[in-house]
């Protein structure tokens, strides 16, 4: 075929699939021993050394050799190490003891040192990881070249997939495995061994990290993760205030940041000028750990400082959950339980092989000691039998036949050395049968018995907790103990009126300013479209002629004066081509309703409340309907008599609350008006701004209603415009 020709669904197929499949399956996922195969080739690699006994080695060496099974450069290999290592305190329970500088997880900016300058050996938990590895408790493969042979897992004997944090961006998916306190996870582990519908939030406090901070509790988000594995944690830094010297010290940050990115935006916020109690800030990192040192002000609120800058910056921040592991080949998002239940399969699955190969071992022994026994009732037969023989190769063949005996047990005979062919030695290993059988029995009864086998799990898990267990680092805290920082409480406040006009200008100027300013400038043909007393800390809320609602915070936007034309909407906020401001309103709490009036004679009076958003949005889609042209609209802060005008003259006086309140946006709302054929709503007035003779005459106690003519002697009434 012309490559030509290929369809690009084709190339994507055969190219693309095997590359995707290969980093889903051979990188970046961890498997249920927690462990990526990154990380097992090295620590294999270093157990095959034998650095889980012998004297520390230059990482070199180590990075050099693992080359043997992980055919990346040097850099890669290298790289891998360092997070496992003491040094770097990326994990809670590192693998690799280290010696010399592998930077630290917290900073961004240190770099480690280079292989030939650091030195490694496994840590003591690995042999923990690597227990009976040579006693065929898991499958081994070949190497990338076939020249070697490596583990498709490791024998970890506890959910180490829970109790170091985990990494991973594949294709199409990603993982993201917090750590979870050792001690803690061994103990929920025997909680589910004993009843796999135990409470897993009972004895899995919440999630515990190697760099300390505090972890704001919210049950609701950690039963999410334990039930789905996906959510996510708020985590914030922990300080200490010295009076005596005007100083905070940050001493315990975040995992999911760094210390240099925490100095960088309290830095950008000073030049902002939005934090003005610091003086000076520093990186004083050294090898007692990490310390950033800020200088305030003597009157400082120290606690009203923090909860600012744990707000805007990532002293406070969030670490994502997102436990997908791959269980055999398919990789899997699961909540704790799941993780447990296949680890609790893993594990049991290399006790039962674990126990077999003892079976076979003991077997074997046995074996060959009942040869030994028949030896013993002739000692003297042997000796000859062996003498006898001309031939080498005819000793053990002779032998089978003198005793009856099969080869294995001759050819261990064969081989005892002369000074050994006495009674006493010979009694001496015999004796060993009756114990042998016995073992074999226990063996076997546990074999038999998965709940014999999860007793020895349950006893493993209680001596590694006991052994290397420690306590939390990060600290656990309530998020009702928590102060929260409110933006308002540090935004200047005083009185302003707010201007809109319909060319797009706004315009907010203070009280004091106003009483001392002239006329206003605006544009030719402009005029002002809504004018609202209002305060520094109100939302404006802009409606426009294609039904949307957009937000500004006054505090935002900077004063004017009278004689200036203000600021032009579109340049603050991003409008659509060709849309037109039609009504604004500035509000505190967003009390009151909006009361909107439609050319096909309908009205929807809707509550402001609909209007406020948790998050800081500033647009909202469908702020009322549109299927009708928009005629006017009317705040209304309590119930007001509401003038509707047609476009043939007939008018109608209802008061307010004959409507309903709505809690949807874009309600259609209610009929006002009986509309006559080619009759449209023409204007929406409060009755308060217009002159009647008599009211009373327009004046509907029900609606929709039909209306009256105008009388002449109220058509000389000067009428508002349009809102």
């Amino acid at each position: 075929m012309n490559h030509t020709d290929m369809k690009i669904t084709d190339t994507l197929r055969e190219n693309y699939m095997p590359y995707a499949m290969s980093v889903i399956i051979s990188r970046a996922l961890p498997e249920i021993d927690g462990f990526k195969p990154s990380h097992r080739k090295l620590l294999y690699t270093m157990y095959k050394m034998n650095l889980i006994k012998g004297q520390k080695t230059k990482s070199a060496n180590v990075v050099g050799q693992t080359m043997k099974l992980n055919p990346h450069g040097d850099g890669a290999i290298y790289e891998t190490m360092v997070r496992l290592t003491r040094g770097n305190e990326s994990l809670l329970h590192p693998f690799v003891d280290s010696k010399g500088n592998f930077a630290k997880h917290y900073s961004r900016d240190m770099a480690y040192a280079a292989s030939r300058y650091t030195e490694v050996k496994l840590d003591e938990i690995c042999s923990e990881v690597f227990k009976d590895i040579d006693k065929n408790t898991i499958d081994f493969m070949d190497n990338y070249d076939g020249t070697m042979k490596e583990p498709t897992l490791l024998p970890v004997t506890f959910p180490n997939i829970l109790v170091n944090p985990n990494q991973g961006i594949a294709v199409g998916m990603a993982n993201n495995i917090c750590s979870f306190n050792l001690a803690e996870v061994c103990k929920t582990t025997i909680a589910y061994l004993k009843n796999p519908k135990c409470d897993i939030s009972k004895t899995l406090l919440a999630p515990d990290f190697s760099t300390g901070a505090q972890i704001l509790y919210d049950k609701d988000a950690i039963d999410q993760i334990y039930k789905t594995g996906r959510g996510s944690v708020k985590l914030r830094s922990k300080y200490r205030h010295d009076k005596k010297n005007s100083v905070i010290e940050i001493f315990e940050i975040p995992y999911t940041t760094t210390a240099e990115a925490i100095i960088d935006k309290i830095i950008d916020l000073i030049k902002a000028g939005k934090v003005k109690e610091i003086t000076d800030i520093r990186d004083e990192s050294d090898k007692s750990g990490l310390k950033i040192t800020l200088d305030i002000k003597k009157s400082t609120d120290v606690s009203k400082l923090m909860s600012k800058l744990f707000k805007m910056t990532s002293l406070e921040d969030s670490f994502s959950c997102n436990f997908n592991i791959l269980i055999g080949t398919a990789p899997k998002v699961m909540g704790i339980a799941e993780i447990l239940g296949h680890w609790t399969d893993f594990r049991m699955g290399c006790i039962t092989r674990k126990i077999k190969y003892d079976i076979n071992k003991l077997t074997h022994r046995l074996h060959l000691m009942e040869g030994l026994k028949k030896i013993l009732l002739d000692i003297d037969k042997a000796i000859k039998i062996i003498r006898d023989t001309e031939k080498d190769e005819d000793v053990v063949p002779n032998l089978m036949k003198g005793f009856d005996i099969d080869e294995i047990q001759a050819d261990f005979i064969a081989d005892i050395k002369l000074r050994n062919l006495n009674k006493e030695y010979i009694l001496k290993r015999i004796q060993d049968v009756d114990d042998l059988n016995a073992e074999l029995d226990r063996l076997d009864a546990i074999l038999k018995d998965d709940g014999e086998i999860k007793k020895i799990i349950i006893d493993e898990l209680k001596e590694i907790s006991k052994k290397y267990g420690q306590d939390r680092k990060t600290e656990i805290i309530y998020e009702d103990e928590v102060e929260v920082f409110d933006e308002t409480e540090n935004i200047e406040d005083y009185n302003l009126r707010v201007f809109v006009t319909a060319g797009g200008y706004l315009k907010k100027i203070s009280h004091v300013s106003l009483r001392s300013s002239g006329a206003h400038k605006l544009k030719e043909e402009d005029y002002m479209l809504c004018e609202w007393d209002a305060t520094n800390k109100s939302d404006l809320i802009l409606f426009s002629d294609k039904q949307n609602a957009y937000k500004i915070r006054m505090h935002e936007i900077a004063d004017c004066k009278a004689s200036e034309l203000g600021h032009y909407i579109p340049n603050i906020i991003e409008t659509e081509p060709d849309e037109k401001i039609v009504f604004a309103l500035p509000t505190l709490d967003y009390s009151g309703d909006l009361l909107f009036v439609f050319e096909n004679g309908k009205g929807a009076r809707v509550s402001l409340k609909c209007y406020e958003t948790k998050t800081n949005r500033k647009k909202l889609v469908n702020a009322y309907y549109g299927k009708s042209k928009l005629v006017g609209v009317k705040f209304l802060p309590q119930e007001e008599d509401i003038v509707i005008y047609s476009s043939l003259d007939k008018i109608v006086i209802f008061n307010s609350s004959l409507m309903q309140t709505k809690t949807t946006r874009d309600t259609m709302g209610v009929a006002l008006m009986n509309m006559k054929k080619k009759s449209t709503l023409a204007r929406v007035e409060f009755l308060k701004d217009v002159q009647f003779a008599d009211p009373s005459y327009y004046t509907a106690k029900n609606i929709p209603a039909t209306g009256y003519y105008l009388k002449d002697e109220d058509g000389e009434d000067s009428q508002l415009s349009l809102f």
